[in-house]
Order: structure tokens, then C-alpha cells, then sequence
């Protein structure tokens, strides 16, 4: 054998024995992905509040986001109208409402013309509560299916959260436990779509002494002296220090699920699962999707609750170190990956703008959708043209047009010009103007809250100031179109502290996510990572 010969086969052995430690140090270490991805999911944070409140926080929460996270201070949501349930869905999914199908809370299910709700699904018994559930109206994949789908099954996916819109749509259709609690007794319960029993770590959660037991004698009261010597909002001033208890009866766990103390209990949750699962203990990827509560007490008017804010934000911060603390002492912590961000909308105040001579007025949906149905039987005959209306959404008789053949494209020009001449229409959207009209950066977020099996044919956008009202469906909401702001805030597995001011869109969650840890983003995500 030649010396040249020698040399090269000398070579590629020290190669490929170089190969072998680096492929043996990737395996050990996970691959370079985190070993477990966390999506904090906080309904209704504000940055204004969040920045606000800091002489509140500690070090190891809101802090440590903040100042080691890689923070987008700008973030808004692709679609018109967020709430718990669509917001959910678009993090999960990395798309719209127009792909996930996750209109709102409710929509009108046109068989029945009466309110669905979003995760309902009677095909689905309930655990430990009385609610049958599913993601069954979820269209599209969700991050935590694709990771279920690239690991073969193996990656642990649980979804914890107070309400069941948010537990089911960030768990989606293939976790491995979602679980909230329950509106009528307080347990935490899940469904049988996901397993047909709770998992014996959610079990040990509705052992011992319930939350029902302990709500009997637990107040929520000021966590700190601080709380009531701080005073952010100008309706502030010295208050008093609120008292609040829970008592027996309809809509005390509701009301207890808009306080400050629900997310201890979802934080003592989600340390059960870590402490009761593998969550974290092997080289698999897995998730942990947490949903915590920031809005107003009892949706009061903040002015009446100002002091509630501010305590539900310091103990939010403290829930947030303990749960980053609990997972790092399981994974470490380069070992894992947080994401947080808010569901981007609040509950309106419910003030009287005419009061301070501003422009106001009260835009009635019966009074519209009935004068409406009056106008196209005068033109078209007798017959029941409007079916419902939901929210500010009109749902049209498309049989009835069908057999008396109108033309459907020009009922709906005829519609959209008399919404116009109403007093408080700011503009009309019909489903033809969304799916075939002239694209612009206000109607592209429209069309994103959009999904053509779900939503109404018609789409009241009611002037700012006004409110609109349903006698039928009890609704009664101010109009405002303000800005909220809140961010999105990457940590951990290696991700550099920076703070960036370009606007983001949440949608670009999943993407990231998906490209951190090596899978495709989940099937209707089309929108670029983030980094």
C-alpha cells in the first residue's frame, strides 16, 4: 500500500471518528432542540400594564422575559375581532380564522340557527364534567400535532388552562391531556375525545381538598402592601384594599376564573404534570401549553377594579418565576423554550361617551336585521330573507333565495347599499366583497376573521363610539377600534436577549416554534418564522 494511500485512509477514519463524537454529543444534548417548548398563553395582557406594573415584580418573572427574552414589543393579530378561542387557535395554528376555523367563541350553526359554541361536540363525553368537548371544529393542524406527527407519536403534548376554548385549541387534536376547570363544580376535567379517563397526575389535582372546599374560606385579598400603595390608573387615588370572596351558588367559578388567584392554580397544575409525567425526561421534544388570566375582575370596568389589576399582574409575576423555576430545575435550562404572548383583545368599558359630548348612539341588530328583511321583500316578495343575526353578523336564507332563483351576488350588492344608509354603519362587508374584492391592509384582516362556513354573509363594521345591542342574545357592546398592545417574548434555548420594535403578527408563532425544534409548520401555516 502506497504512503499517499495510507494517509487518506488515516484521514477519513480521524472524519469519520470526528462525525461519530459530534452525531453522539447532537444525541445526547437532545439534537440541539430544546427538550421542551412552553407556550404561555396570558388572556388579555397589555404591555402598557405590564410595563407599568414593574416596581411590582420580582426578578425571575415578567423581569427575566423581559430583559433576557427576545421580546416583540409590537404584536398584533392577523384578523379583526381576537378573543380566548380564536386567539388560541391562531397561535396554535399559525394561520387565520379563514383556514383554522375558529371564528369566535360562538357562531350560528345554520341547521339549527342558534348559537355553537367552539369546542362543543356531542359526540365526546365529558370528565369530571357535565361538557361535551372536542377540537372537532379545529380545520387545520396545530404545532403540537406536527410534533406529535415528526416524533412518530412519541413527544408529550398537555394543554392546561382555565377555560376549555383555550385548553383545546392549544392542546389541538392529538395531546396527550387537555384539561380545565369546570364551570359548574370547580374540578379539573377534560374529554374523551383525548382519553377515556383523566391521567392519574390530573386525578391527584381533584384529590384531597377540592377547590370548592377551600373556596369556602379563601378570600382574595391585596398579595402585598405594595398593591395598595401603587396607583397607575388615573381613576387612582389611595383605595381601599378589596375583599373578595366566592360564595356558593351559579357563576362562582367563573367568577373565580377572573381572579387573581386562578393562575396559582393553574401553575400548581402544570407542576403536577411536570412532577406526575416524562415531560421533558428524554431527548423528545415535548409541550406544555399554559393559558393564565390578566383581565379585569369580573369584566368590571377597570375604574372600579384598579387594584385587582395590579394585584392580578404581581401575583401573575410570581406564578410565572415559580412555573420557569419548576421547569428549569426538571429540564435545565438551556434545555427549554418559552414563548409568551396575550390573546390581544380586553373587555370594553362600558362608559357613556354622550355624557363628555362625544359622538355616540346605539346601533340595534333586530331593528337592522328586520328592516332589512323588509326591504328585500319589497323587493324580491314575501319570505323570510334574514334567518339571524350574531354579534354584528347577518345570516341570510340562502334556500329561500335559491327557490325563488335571485341572484345572489346582486341580493347582496342590495343589502350592502341599504346597511350603508343605517345611522352607526361605519361599512358593510358582504362574503362576495371578502372572498373576490380589492385587497387592503384593513380588509386582509378582515378577511382573515372570515371562514365561509362559519361566519354570517354579511358583516356590520358599526361605528366607533356606538354600541350595538341584541335584545335577543343579551348583547350590549361599546365599539372601539384602540390599539392594544402587548408583545411577544421568546426564552431560553439559546435565544439571544433582544428587544425589537418592528411590528409581528402572532401567526408567526407556530412557524418559529416549528423551525426551533426541526418540523414542518403546521398544514395551512404559511406564514415566515420569526428568527
Amino acid at each position: 500500500m502506497s504512503k499517499h494511500r495510507t494517509q487518506l485512509i488515516v484521514s477519513l477514519l480521524a472524519v469519520m471518528t470526528a462525525l461519530s463524537a459530534v452525531e453522539a454529543n447532537a444525541a445526547a444534548a437532545g439534537g440541539g432542540v430544546p427538550r421542551v417548548v412552553v407556550t404561555i398563553l396570558i388572556d388579555q395582557l397589555r404591555s402598557d400594564y405590564l410595563n407599568a406594573f414593574q416596581p411590582l415584580y420580582g426578578e425571575d418573572g415578567f423581569a427575566k422575559l423581559l430583559n433576557e427574552g427576545r421580546v416583540y414589543a409590537n404584536a398584533e393579530y392577523p384578523h379583526t375581532r381576537p378573543d380566548l378561542a380564536s386567539s388560541a387557535a391562531t397561535v396554535a395554528t399559525g394561520t387565520t380564522p379563514s383556514n383554522h376555523a375558529i371564528i369566535g367563541r360562538k357562531w350560528i350553526d345554520r341547521a339549527t340557527l342558534r348559537p355553537a359554541f367552539s369546542v362543543d361536540d356531542p359526540d365526546y363525553a365529558g370528565l369530571m364534567t357535565d361538557e361535551k368537548i372536542s377540537p372537532r371544529h379545529l380545520a387545520v393542524s396545530t404545532f403540537g400535532d406536527e410534533l406529535k406527527i415528526a416524533t412518530e407519536g412519541k413527544a408529550l403534548v398537555y394543554s392546561i388552562a382555565p377555560c376549555r376554548e383555550s385548553a383545546v385549541m392549544q392542546g389541538g387534536h392529538a395531546a396527550d391531556a387537555v384539561i380545565w376547570i369546570d364551570d359548574a363544580t370547580g374540578r379539573w376535567c377534560s374529554s374523551t375525545y383525548y382519553s377515556p379517563s383523566l391521567p392519574s397526575w390530573v386525578s391527584v389535582l381533584n384529590a384531597g381538598t377540592t377547590l370548592a372546599e377551600r373556596l369556602n374560606s379563601e378570600t382574595w385579598q391585596p398579595s402585598s402592601d405594595l398593591v395598595g400603595n401603587f396607583s397607575y390608573f388615573l381613576s387612582g387615588g389611595m383605595k381601599q384594599p378589596f375583599k373578595h370572596s366566592f360564595k356558593k351558588g351559579a357563576g362562582r367559578f367563573a367568577s373565580f376564573k377572573t381572579s387573581g388567584l386562578v393562575n396559582e392554580e393553574i401553575a400548581a397544575a402544570a407542576e403536577q404534570c411536570l412532577g406526575g409525567t416524562m415531560l421533558g425526561a428524554d431527548g423528545v421534544t415535548d409541550l406544555l401549553n399554559v393559558t393564565f388570566y390578566a383581565g379585569n375582575f369580573e369584566h368590571k370596568p377597570v375604574s372600579e377594579v384598579s387594584m385587582e389589576v395590579q394585584d392580578t399582574y404581581m401575583r401573575l409575576d410570581r406564578t410565572l418565576a415559580r412555573l420557569i423555576k419548576a421547569i428549569d430545575a426538571k429540564v435545565g435550562r438551556d434545555n427549554a423554550l418559552y414563548v409568551l404572548t396575550s390573546t390581544g383583545y380586553v373587555d370594553e368599558e362600558p362608559i357613556n361617551p354622550g355624557k363628555y359630548r362625544i359622538p355616540t348612539g346605539t346601533f340595534d341588530m333586530q331593528r337592522a336585521a328586520a328592516l332589512l328583511n323588509m326591504y328585500l321583500v319589497a323587493v324580491y316578495g314575501q319570505g323570510n330573507f334574514v334567518e339571524t343575526c350574531l354579534g354584528t353578523q347577518i345570516y341570510l336564507n340562502h334556500k329561500l333565495v335559491e327557490d325563488k332563483q335571485i341572484n345572489f351576488t346582486e341580493l347582496l350588492e342590495r343589502t350592502q347599499d341599504f346597511l350603508l344608509q343605517l345611522s352607526g354603519v361605519k361599512d358593510v362587508y358582504t362574503a362576495q366583497r371578502l372572498l373576490q374584492g380589492a385587497w387592503t391592509p384593513g380588509i386582509s384582516r378582515i378577511r382573515g376573521g372570515y371562514n365561509a362556513k362559519f361566519s354570517g354573509d354579511v358583516l356590520i363594521e358599526v361605528s366607533p363610539g356606538w354600541r350595538y345591542v341584541n335584545a335577543e342574545t343579551k348583547e350590549d357592546m361599546p365599539v372601539r377600534e384602540s390599539y392594544i398592545p402587548f408583545p411577544i417574548v421568546f426564552l431560553g434555548a439559546g435565544v439571544k436577549g433582544e428587544q425589537i420594535e418592528t411590528p409581528v403578527t402572532t401567526d408567526r408563532i407556530a412557524p418559529t416554534l416549528s423551525r426551533s425544534v426541526r418540523i414542518r409548520a403546521p398544514n395551512a401555516c404559511a406564514a415566515v418564522p420569526l428568527f
